[in-house]
């Protein structure tokens, strides 16, 4: 099996942003998630809507989406995309406690959007812990990866069983 090169250097070992120009334009599809977990006492305050703040998953929403359309601006070798859907689902899960944040996000273009997506669950992850830090600093991000992807020449990948660790 031949080895995969990594495509953000050139043969100089210089970083590089890729050349997709020769690339055809096709239909991209990313979903990724992860998940925050925390006191009980919180999650109840999101489900309720009691969260000093306001609307948690409302205002986590929003910076998810924001996020999906700013990664350009916040990963030095990522293309800016125009995006066709940015869609933000959360699960309130109460026996962690947690929340879990999946987002699909899709484009036609020359490259994928699996960034966009992992940057958007990044920011709506992040978000509720800044809406809820007042109550519990102990919250934890975890598990942020990609679920799946389709489009472009590489066609579909799709996240398998995860590896026993050691």
């Amino acid at each position: 099996m031949r080895a995969k090169k990594l495509s953000h250097f050139d043969r100089a070992g210089q970083a590089v942003m890729v050349d997709v120009g020769s690339k055809v334009e096709t239909h991209r599809v990313a979903r990724a998630s992860g998940r925050i977990t925390m006191l009980a006492d919180t999650l109840q305050r999101i489900a309720n809507g009691t969260a000093k703040k306001g609307d948690v998953l409302g205002i986590a929403r929003i910076a998810s989406i924001q996020a999906a359309k700013r990664t350009s601006d916040l990963i030095p070798l990522c293309h800016p995309l125009a995006l066709t859907k940015v869609a933000v689902d959360f699960t309130l899960i109460e026996e962690g406690p947690a929340v879990e944040c999946v987002v699909t996000v899709e484009t036609v273009g020359r490259t994928g959007v699996e960034m966009e997506a992992l940057t958007a669950v990044a920011a709506g992850l992040l978000t509720i812990y800044d809406m809820c830090k007042a109550v519990d600093r102990g919250m934890r991000m975890e598990d942020i990866g990609l679920l799946e992807k389709s489009g472009g020449r590489s066609g579909r990948w799709t996240r398998g069983p995860e590896p026993v660790r050691l």
